[in-house]
Order: C-alpha cells, then sequence, then structure tokens
C-alpha cells in the first residue's frame, strides 16, 4: 500500500511538471492564440455605462421655470423663482411664494432665454405662503406639468429648479435629491421676530435648496411639479433639509385668488400669547399653573366666538380637535384648517383641570 500510494505521488507530480512545461512552450513559440484568447476574455468583461440622470424629466419643466425680480421704488429688491402652471386663453398664470413679491411694488419675470417681461400681481396670501403672478401668454411660454405629492413616496427621486444666490449667474440650477419626509410640521416667522407665527405642514427633501430658490418648483421624476420649494433649516449641525408646500395646498389658494375669491380665515376673537410668555409676563401668579404648554388667554373679546361658547380670560388652550397644541402657532395652524362656520373642539386647562368646549367660528377679522 505504501509503495503504491508512493507512485501515485511521483507521477501526479510528473504529470504537473509536463503539464505546465507544454503550456510554457506553447506560450513561447506560439503567443498570439493564447493572447488573444486572454484579451477577449478580458474585453467581454468591459462594460461602459451611461446614466442619463434625470435630463429628460428636468427637460420636461425647464423652460416653464422664470427667475422672479422684485422691485421697489424701481431698484431690485430681491430675487426668486417661479414656474407657469396653466395658460388660460390669452393669459399665462405663474406661481411663486408669498415672501418673494410680498415687500415689492413691480415685479418682472425672466424666462430660461434671457427675455423679461413685466408681470402684474393677482393676490397672494402669507399663511400659505403662496402668490399669483400673471401675464400676456405667447407661443415661447412653457407650461410645467402638475402632479400630485400625496402618491409620492419617501425614498422618491426629486429634483428642485431654480436661481439660487445670484439670480443672473445661477438661474436655471438643477439640484437632485429625494423625499426624505412627509406632512412635517416646521415653524415658521412671518416677521423678523425669533417667535413663530405659524405652522406649515411641508414635504421634507435633502435636495439642495438655497436662497432665491424659493417659489420654484419641487419635480417628481416624471418632470411633474408636486410641490414649491419654500424654506430650509439653517443650523451649523444640519444640512440638506430644504421644505415644499405639497402641490395640492398650493393650487387650493392658487384658484380661489385666480378666481378673484378674498381667503377668508376663521377667528377665535381673544387676545393669546405662548404660557410660557405669559408665565414671565405675569410672573409669579402663573408660576405654579401646574402646565408647561399651551395658549394663554389674556383677554377674550365680547360677543366673539370664544366669548360665546365659554372661553374665559386665564384659561390655558392644550388641545384643538383631539391634538395637543404646545404654541400659538401651532393653535392658529390649527384654526386655519377650519372654514367659517365650522365647529371647533377646544380643551383647556382651567383652575387644575381641563374643561371641553365647543366653539362655532365665525368669520375672521380683518388682518
Amino acid at each position: 500500500m505504501k509503495n503504491n500510494n508512493k507512485k501515485y505521488v511521483i507521477c501526479s507530480v510528473i504529470a504537473a511538471l509536463l503539464g505546465a512545461g507544454v503550456m510554457f512552450l506553447g506560450i513561447y513559440f506560439f503567443p498570439e492564440p493564447f493572447s488573444k484568447v486572454i484579451t477577449e476574455t478580458v474585453e467581454k468583461k468591459d462594460v461602459t455605462i451611461t446614466d442619463t440622470g434625470i435630463a429628460e424629466a428636468v427637460d420636461k419643466i425647464y423652460d416653464a421655470v422664470v427667475v422672479v425680480k422684485t422691485y421697489q421704488k424701481h431698484k431690485l429688491y430681491s430675487t426668486g423663482t417661479g414656474f407657469v402652471y396653466e395658460i388660460d386663453g390669452k393669459t399665462a398664470y405663474i406661481l411663486t411664494n408669498n415672501h418673494v413679491i410680498e415687500s415689492g411694488d413691480e415685479v418682472h419675470v425672466q424666462f430660461t432665454d434671457g427675455s423679461s417681461e413685466e408681470v402684474e400681481i393677482v393676490g397672494s396670501d402669507k399663511y400659505a405662503d403662496i402668490a399669483v403672478l400673471s401675464m400676456t401668454a405667447n407661443d415661447s411660454v412653457k407650461v410645467a406639468e402638475i402632479g400630485s405629492s400625496e402618491v409620492v413616496r419617501v425614498g422618491d427621486t426629486v429634483f428642485a429648479v431654480g436661481a439660487p444666490l445670484d439670480a443672473t449667474t445661477y438661474s436655471g440650477t438643477v439640484t437632485r435629491g429625494i423625499i426624505s419626509g412627509k406632512n412635517r410640521m416646521v415653524s415658521v416667522s412671518l416677521s423678523n421676530s425669533s417667535t413663530s407665527d405659524w405652522v406649515m405642514s411641508v414635504l421634507q427633501t435633502d435636495a439642495a435648496i438655497n436662497s432665491g430658490n424659493s417659489g420654484g418648483p419641487l419635480a417628481n421624476g416624471n418632470g411633474q411639479v408636486i410641490g414649491i420649494t419654500s424654506l430650509k433649516l439653517v443650523n451649523s449641525g444640519v444640512e440638506g433639509m430644504g421644505f415644499a408646500i405639497p402641490i395640492e395646498t398650493a393650487m387650493k389658494y392658487a384658484s380661489k385668488i385666480v378666481a378673484g375669491e378674498k381667503i377668508e380665515r376663521p377667528y377665535l376673537g381673544v387676545s393669546m400669547s405662548n404660557l410660557a410668555d405669559a408665565r414671565y409676563a405675569l410672573y409669579p401668579r402663573l408660576e405654579d399653573i401646574g402646565i408647561e404648554e399651551g395658549v394663554y388667554i389674556s383677554q377674550v373679546e365680547k360677543g366673539s366666538p370664544a366669548a360665546t361658547a365659554g372661553i374665559a380670560t386665564g384659561d390655558v388652550i392644550v388641545e384643538v380637535d383631539g391634538e395637543e397644541v404646545s404654541s400659538l402657532a401651532y393653535l392658529r395652524y390649527h384654526l386655519y384648517q377650519h372654514e367659517v362656520g365650522d365647529d371647533m373642539h377646544i380643551v383647556v386647562y382651567r383652575n387644575g383641570k381641563n374643561v371641553d368646549i365647543t366653539v362655532k367660528l365665525s368669520k375672521a377679522s380683518s388682518e
């Protein structure tokens, strides 16, 4: 048995040496066939990939996007972005943000071909942050296709088109990202104060949104507008958090503006403030009130919906329609989800316990 094993090992070694020798001699005397096989094998593994990205989707909407230039007394005051969303007869309508045009007395739009037109401000709404502009339509005016933000999913590809920073140098900038979140509740200040006046329900994206992008379209992978870029979080620890107003919300207010309908919001008829601010102003009376957050009622207007329903001075609103209310901004958001004539269910904290109140909302006072 041992001799047989030795013979087997010896034969295997000799066979391996002979095989290697034959291959060496073959490559040495006939290199071309072997190199051809090797070359062909490598070439078959080489793959050229051409990623066209979202170029076709961008092409669908690109020429409908405009730079919005706002003037005060014939001097350029601010710039932003907008897009043509509808042509009705001889009139082209453009959507943008209210904050882009609110401080101006004259507005011009610049198209991708470099031409400019003075436009009319049809109307706007500061809480929705929507403004509609109009101009005479012509053959060169393109219209953006409107999509749906409701069907878009977190992770879907989106892109923004706008004029960040310098409206001339960087107009038509395209940035790409994904939907990072839906129904985000973001606090907004309508003035230069640090206090939040309003809360917006928005789409979140990581597509780069910069100053000047405001009012521009956020589009899906099919080149359809699903939102209007409106704001971003600016903080040393934050990157890639931009927000867009859902297109359904924008179109709702745009339709009313174009139709000439006054946007009326219900009111309670109270003077109010954040509980934290009231606690500081009325110290020490509210120091041990027993709750940390809410909206403090400092005065109730006689004959107002709040007075009729039984809301009293000193009450703290802590809940509206089953949702907790932590601040005045959130209260205003929930209030403005209602129409004039609706019933709104409120919970107030009074004398150490919660009291349920139903308010019949009436027409808002002038803003």
